[in-house]
């Protein structure tokens, strides 16, 4: 396929940096992520950052580090805004906070961006069918690239997942089936299926190319900031693709010579109380996810008890003197809810876990209030019809109870 600016130098195992050429269809090795490699010393001789300014302002304009070439499968993935949130700082106690905003995206969730490059990839190595588990938002990402591209899409979904991101894998085409039980179980299936049925598996961690789209989300979180970085990022983590992908491109940036500065920011992984796997890996001092018993949370981005690149996860947020913090249901909608009146933004419920880690790390003096703190807002709220649900006023226009409204 077509890689004219792309310096991809092959794959390695993320467990035991076994290399692997670049080129063929890859899945994982011993089970574990297989990750992209980049001649970055080509690159640093060939290009800089003021090269960018004269590219389209979407997650593209990073082709030199991504593997998926010139003609990529696009919906039009824009660089994504990062905003001020004063009135939300305020409320939390800080002067520098922002709201990266991927609700902006084609799908409305983070997942565009991983979905973009793997579609196009597994397009271009000859994939014609792809499957994969879902608890809601990279299905729908999934049916909308797979379209976009020609492939056929099947998508299999706990059956609790909520409606609209079930409706909208089936309004774009995938075929899609409601499974009696978790994510993981779903992934038992397209696995099993893969075998029999020959689709491409496109589950989570479980390919390489996922990540590399991902990654654009710390590209270009670095370049909006003028190739400095926040001191703090939360970020809702159910997988952990997207943190893992934006510890990648830090790391690339670095080695390129690119940052103003070496420091690397805190990386905080937020996570339901229902569902916390990497939260109790993490207080334990292991380097592996445990899975809880009965997993459970209305953020169902989150509902994710095991991942293969729980290990990686782990391994960014120590590495960056970070932590992983998990709230309950009842606080992150409040969260959210609370977030989305102080600015005017439509904040998903596993955001709403990053505000009320944010809170109680304020509260603790863990953040202090000059910080500057980046929260990633991965989906949009109307995406979440079931957690937004409230007990509304209903009045009759001939009685209108003039007192009781202010």
């Amino acid at each position: 396929m077509d890689r004219n600016r792309s310096h991809v130098k092959g794959l390695k195992s993320a467990w035991d940096e076994t290399t692997f050429p670049f080129g063929g269809l890859c899945t994982t090795h011993e089970g574990r992520p297989l990750l992209v490699t980049y001649d970055l010393a080509r690159l640093r001789k060939s290009m800089s950052p003021a090269d960018l300014g004269r590219r389209a302002p979407d997650m593209w304009r990073y082709a030199e580090l991504l593997p998926a070439g010139d003609n990529p499968i696009s919906l039009g993935e824009v660089m994504t805004p990062v905003l001020p949130c004063p009135r939300l700082g305020k409320r939390l106690g800080l002067n520098n906070l922002y709201i990266k905003d991927e609700s902006r995206l084609p799908t409305g969730s983070f997942k565009s961006r991983g979905m973009a490059v793997a579609i196009t990839m597994a397009s271009g190595l000859g994939v014609q069918h792809v499957a994969l588990p879902s608890a809601g938002n990279a299905g729908g990402a999934a049916a909308a690239y797979a379209a976009r591209a020609g492939l056929a899409c099947t998508v299999f979904l706990p059956a609790d997942t909520p409606l609209v991101n079930v409706r909208e894998c089936a309004q774009l085409g995938a075929r899609v089936y409601l499974v009696n039980g978790l994510i993981h179980d779903c992934g038992a299936i397209v696995r099993a299926g893969a075998e029999r049925l020959g689709w491409f598996d496109l589950s989570t961690m479980h390919e390489p190319y996922r990540l590399e789209g991902k990654k654009t989300m710390g590209l270009e979180l670095a370049e909006q900031f003028g190739w400095t970085l926040p001191d703090v990022i939360l970020y809702p983590t159910g997988g952990g693709t997207g943190l893992i992908g934006m510890w990648k491109a830090f790391s690339e940036l670095r080695e390129l010579g690119w940052l103003r500065s070496p420091k690397l920011p805190r990386m905080i992984a937020c996570q339901a109380a229902g569902c916390a796997p990497l939260v109790a890996a993490f207080a334990a001092g292991d380097r592996h996810g445990i899975a809880p018993q009965h997993p459970h949370t209305v953020a169902s981005g989150l509902r994710v008890p095991q991942g293969i690149g729980d290990f990686m996860v782990l391994d960014a947020v120590r590495a960056s003197g970070g932590m992983a913090l998990a709230t309950e249901d009842e606080e992150l909608l409040a969260w959210a809810r609370e977030a989305g009146a102080l600015e005017g933004l439509s904040i998903c419920p596993e955001t709403g876990a990053c505000l009320a880690v944010l809170k109680t790390l304020v509260k603790e003096d863990r953040i202090h209030p000059d910080e500057k703190v980046v929260v990633f807002n991965t989906a949009a709220a109307q995406k979440y019809v079931e957690a937004m649900d409230v007990d509304l006023p209903r009045i009759d226009p001939s009685n209108v109870p003039w007192s009781e409204i202010s």
